[in-house]
């Protein structure tokens, strides 16, 4: 009982009327033990009244409960309850001694004019005698039978601020003291405050029920999404991979959810993008992070070759087989093989690497005993593997095989956001390795982020580390680069790519020397010029010839064996080429 009267005291305090008040007027016990009295009957009605407006009923049932719990509160002859709320469609009337299935006895009895000053006003009206008061006319005085003198209290009922309806009774005036209006008065603007706590509730409750099922659909997801909000995925850090650019982002993302699952990854891009580090990072993500990552690079090696790297050979199985020696496929055991380049190898190799794929078993060079392993296989190119299966050089069946879960490794110009990072890292570590201080001045940032790096990543690297070589001064500028002195070779790679003019970057030369081939017809000879399969070419001084070995090496990533398929040339011919002019093989 004592927290429903204190939560009947706060209720009457937010609409700014207290209990104390209510009675402020009042003697108190120790002067008046029947006002005393008054009081406790006061707290008993508000608490009865709180239960009331409460409860489970209907809002005009509830109403003419409140009506007829008055005359123990309050004396009246006659207590009204009107609501006339356009906003809510309501239009109810109860009065006490009334049926509360049909309004119209109610309707009959409610002095209207009073009641509409009350409401279009917003403040009470108290009249000590209605005969004698301007908001009465000749039919509410009627109405309310007032054949002796009457006084009347009308307060309004309250929702959100605004006035929806009065609470309003009426009496024989008597002559006590002028305190008990008073009293009436605060008591009545608390209860018609709770009331009107009561009809926001029905309202709320009858527009509920009126909902539009698609508003429903809408608040139900709303609040699905609150209660059970989406995960966030927490940013993916690999080591190595640098960049916070979206396209960089998003393949962590796809890297953290492909990890946990065994699936074959094929990871594609242009050369140079970061396959092998993201391909590293799909093992490391993974259960079988604490099992052998095992790489191979499956253009680097010749077929023959290429069959023992992967499935090992018996003793004497070929010539200079001497011992047994394991294959990738069992060093990976239980781990993951990242196969790179896999658009390289032949075609008779590749129904080798399906069976494997597929089954998982194998048979060493030179053995008939069959090994069965767990390996997860991750595969990377660069190569358009849909136009090589269009023109029958990559088998269908591997294709599909090897290509459940794709994934893009952006090329470096489709995030260039990430380039002062990258520069800066590389910068770094040349510093780290050989004792240097160099920085970059924000010209030098402006030029790297304008360039295309056709070889990615790789190219920036090198870029960076050639640039911080040639500095003169303790920073890095503008003017220290290769393709501010018209001396890129990428550049010119580039746009004769694109199908653009390209001048070729003078080479560097002693006074004496006249190379026999215009810088122009080198340049784009070296870059778009592919020999017919078969042809050689001599070797003999220093002509051309170097010049387009170099710039085939540098698009074909420093793979041999992949420059002299583009040059038309064998493996060995492209060494020699290499060893006779000096010309250090990168390793990256």
């Amino acid at each position: 009982m004592h927290h429903n009267i204190r939560k009947s005291e706060q209720n009457a305090s937010e609409c700014g009327i207290s209990l104390p008040d209510a009675i402020r007027g009042c003697p108190t016990s120790e002067t008046n033990p029947a006002n005393g009295a008054l009081h406790e009957r006061a707290l008993t009605g508000i608490f009865e009244i709180s239960k009331i407006l409460t409860g489970p009923a209907r809002l005009e049932l509830t109403l003419a409960k409140v009506v007829d719990l008055l005359h123990s509160l309050v004396q009246m002859r006659h207590g009204i309850i009107t609501l006339c709320d356009a906003e809510a469609g309501l239009d109810i009337t109860v009065a006490s001694d009334c049926d509360t299935n049909s309004n119209e006895p109610s309707r009959s009895r409610v002095p209207r004019n009073a009641i509409d000053q009350i409401v279009t006003t917003d403040t009470p009206l108290i009249a000590d005698d209605i005969a004698m008061h301007p908001a009465f006319t000749a039919a509410d005085i009627e109405v309310l039978g007032a054949s002796d003198t009457v006084s009347f209290i009308g307060v309004p009922i309250r929702v959100d601020g605004n006035a929806v309806g009065a609470l309003t009774v009426d009496r024989a005036l008597e002559s006590r003291s002028s305190y008990r209006l008073d009293y009436d008065v605060r008591l009545l603007t608390m209860i018609a405050n709770m009331v009107g706590q009561t009809v926001k509730l029905h309202r709320f409750c009858a527009g509920d029920r009126e909902r539009p099922p698609e508003l429903e659909d809408r608040l139900q997801t709303k609040f699905s999404d609150v209660k059970h909000p989406a995960p966030r995925r927490k940013k993916v850090h690999v080591e190595g991979m640098i960049g916070d650019s979206p396209a960089i982002s998003a393949l962590l993302e796809k890297i953290a959810i492909v990890a946990k699952a065994k699936t074959t990854v094929l990871l594609r891009g242009e050369s140079g993008t970061g396959k092998e580090l993201a391909a590293k990072a799909i093992h490391e993500l993974s259960p079988r992070a604490k099992r052998p990552f095992v790489k191979l690079n499956c253009a680097a090696l010749p077929e023959t070759v290429l069959e023992s790297e992967l499935f090992g050979h018996e003793k004497g199985a070929f010539t200079s087989a001497f011992n047994s020696r394991k294959g990738r496929f069992e060093l990976a055991d239980k781990g993951t093989l990242f196969l790179d380049e896999i658009g390289e190898i032949s075609a008779s190799f590749q129904a080798k690497l399906l069976r494997v794929l597929q089954e998982q078993e194998f048979e060493r060079v030179g053995s008939n005993q069959t090994i069965k392993v767990d390996v997860r296989v991750i595969a990377a190119t660069n190569r358009n593997l849909e136009e090589a299966v269009a023109r029958n050089e990559f088998r269908a069946d591997l294709y599909y095989r090897i290509n459940v879960v794709p994934l893009l490794v952006p090329a470096l110009r489709q995030r260039r956001s990430d380039i002062p990072l990258l520069a800066a890292e590389f910068l770094k570590k040349f510093n780290d390795e050989n004792g240097c201080t160099l920085t970059f001045d924000p010209c030098a940032i402006e030029v790297l982020m304008k360039c295309e790096f056709p070889g990615n990543i790789r190219e920036l690297e090198n870029c960076v580390h050639r640039t911080a070589i040639l500095a003169e001064g303790l920073s890095i500028g503008r003017n220290d680069f290769a393709c501010s002195q018209g001396q890129c070779f990428a550049e010119a790679l580039w746009k004769c790519r694109s199908g653009k003019a390209a001048m070729q970057p003078a080479p560097i030369l002693p006074e004496s020397a006249n190379p026999a081939t215009p810088p122009d017809a080198a340049a784009c000879s070296a870059a778009t010029t592919v020999p017919r399969a078969g042809a050689t070419h001599p070797i003999g001084a220093r002509t051309p010839d170097i010049e387009r070995v170099i710039a085939a090496m540098e698009r074909c990533g420093w793979v041999q064996a992949k420059a002299a398929r583009l040059l038309g040339l064998t493996p060995r011919q492209i060494g020699y080429v290499l060893r006779k002019y000096g010309v250090e093989i990168k390793r990256i």
